[in-house]
């Protein structure tokens, strides 16, 4: 069961990595990281389509793999 843990826990990370990197930037150069955050923060720019898909993956995958790993974590003391 050990074994099976940590394997789920390399198929997550890979997942996260993957998903992560399938994103695209949200913003450009300096001035989009000095004004593009605030946009953001207040909403002002919306996902749409597989923006907005890839964002609840990448959400959920991650969630997934802190629980899983919080699992492990917990397994490999006992």
């Amino acid at each position: 069961m050990d074994i099976t843990f940590k394997i789920l826990l390399v198929i997550f990370a890979l997942a996260l990595i993957c998903v992560v990197l399938l994103q695209k930037g949200k913003s450009a150069g300096l001035s989009g990281a000095i004004s593009g955050g605030a946009e953001h923060l207040f909403g002002k720019t919306k996902a749409r389509g597989l923006d907005l898909f890839l964002q609840r993956l990448t959400v959920g995958v991650a969630a997934g793999f802190f629980i899983l790993s919080l699992v492990v974590a917990y397994l490999v003391k006992v």
